[in-house]
C-alpha cells in the first residue's frame, strides 16, 4: 500500500529533524506531495531555478535516516514568478518510493509554461505531460504556484494526483480585527484557481467516471469557503477535511484562531471504492514558533483499493506563509 503527504521543505538544513518527523509521524509515506521546494541555491535571487540539488539532497536525507529510497518528480518554475521568499522559486513535488507497488508515469515535455492536458489512452485518461503543470499561463496564477499533475499506478490502477498551493490570504483584513466583516481580498485568486483545478478533475472524468484522482496541498481557505465549495462542485470532490469531528478541523492556528487551510480531497470514483481514514497530524501549529518545524500540521490519509493503497496527504513544513 502507497503513503501520501503534502510537505514544504525550505531550509535545507532543516531536513534532517523534518525527516525525523516524518518517521515518527507518518510512518514513511508511500507518496509525499511536497510544497516550497526551493531552488538549489535558496533565496539567493540569482537566477537559479534548478532544484536538483535540494531534492538530492532530501531523499539522501530520507536514505541516511534509515527510511526506503524515494525518488522525485517536479518542473522548475519561471525565475521569480510563483510567489514565497524573493529568489527562492518555491515550487510544489511529488517524493514516492517505489517498493510497494506504486510507479510514477513519466511523459516527457511538461515545463514551466507548458500546461499538461487529459487525453483518452489506451485504458482509459492520460495526461499529455506528467509530471505537468495546470494551465501555468493563466492569470489565476500570476505571482502563484502552478497546480502540479502527476499520472501514478498502483498495481495495474492508475492514480492522478494534483499538488496544489494556492495564493495566500496576504493582504486580507484579520477575522477578528477593527473592520466587520473583514475585506478578503485574496479570496478572488484562490477561487479562480479553485475553478482551473476543478474543470481539470472534470476533464478526467469525462472519460472515466470511475477515475481514481487525488486533489490535495495548501489550498489557503476553510473547509466551508468559496474556494472550496467552487473546487469540490468543479471535480466533484469530495473533502475529507468534512469527516473529522469539529475539534479536529484544523492545520494551522493564527492569531489564536485554529483553522483548516491544508485539505485531501478525491473523487467520487476513489471514494466510492476506497476505505478512507484521515486526519490531521497535530505537531506544529498547537506549539510555539522555538518548538515546531512548521507553521502547519500535515494532513494524513488511508486509500484502501481492491488491494489496499495507503495515502497520507497533504504535510506542510514551512517556517513561513506566503
Amino acid at each position: 500500500m502507497p503513503d501520501t503527504t503534502c510537505h514544504r521543505l525550505c531550509q535545507r538544513q532543516e531536513f534532517d529533524s523534518r525527516l525525523r518527523l516524518r518517521e515518527s509521524h507518518l510512518t514513511a509515506p508511500d507518496l509525499v506531495c511536497v510544497q516550497e521546494v526551493q531552488d538549489n541555491t535558496g533565496p539567493t535571487n540569482d537566477g537559479t531555478v534548478d532544484a536538483s540539488a535540494t531534492w538530492n539532497a532530501v531523499t539522501s536525507a530520507i536514505s541516511t535516516a534509515g527510511e526506503p529510497s524515494y525518488q522525485y518528480r517536479q518542473i522548475d518554475p519561471v525565475n521569480n514568478a510563483d510567489g514565497g521568499e524573493p529568489g527562492g522559486n518555491i515550487r510544489q513535488g511529488f517524493l514516492f518510493r517505489t517498493d510497494r507497488g506504486l510507479s510514477f508515469v513519466d511523459r516527457a515535455g511538461g515545463t514551466s509554461t507548458a500546461s499538461t492536458s487529459v487525453v483518452s489512452g489506451t485504458s482509459g485518461p492520460q495526461l499529455t505531460y506528467s509530471p505537468g503543470r495546470i494551465n501555468p499561463t493563466s492569470t489565476a496564477f500570476s505571482s502563484s504556484r502552478k497546480p502540479l499533475a502527476g499520472e501514478f499506478t498502483y498495481n495495474g490502477k492508475t492514480l492522478f494526483v494534483l499538488a496544489n498551493h494556492f495564493n495566500s490570504k496576504g493582504g486580507d483584513q484579520p477575522l477578528l480585527g477593527h473592520w466587520q466583516p473583514p475585506v478578503r481580498s485574496s479570496e478572488t485568486q484562490r477561487a479562480q484557481q479553485a475553478a482551473i483545478v476543478g474543470d481539470f478533475v472534470t476533464q478526467i472524468e469525462s472519460l472515466d467516471a470511475q477515475a481514481h484522482i487525488v486533489v490535495c496541498g495548501d489550498l489557503n481557505d476553510y473547509e466551508f469557503s468559496d474556494t472550496l465549495n467552487t473546487l469540490k462542485s468543479g471535480g466533484r470532490l469530495e473533502n475529507l477535511t468534512d469527516r473529522l469531528t469539529a475539534n479536529a478541523r484544523y492545520t494551522y492556528v493564527y492569531d489564536g484562531n485554529a483553522q483548516t487551510l491544508d485539505h485531501i480531497l478525491v473523487s467520487p470514483g476513489l471514494a466510492a471504492r476506497t476505505t478512507i481514514t484521515n486526519k490531521p497530524v497535530h505537531v506544529n501549529a498547537e506549539y510555539l514558533v522555538a518548538n515546531r518545524l512548521s507553521d502547519h500540521d500535515p494532513q494524513w490519509a488511508r486509500l484502501s483499493f481492491v488491494k489496499k493503497i495507503f495515502i497520507p496527504m497533504a504535510m506542510k513544513a514551512a517556517q513561513a506563509e506566503w
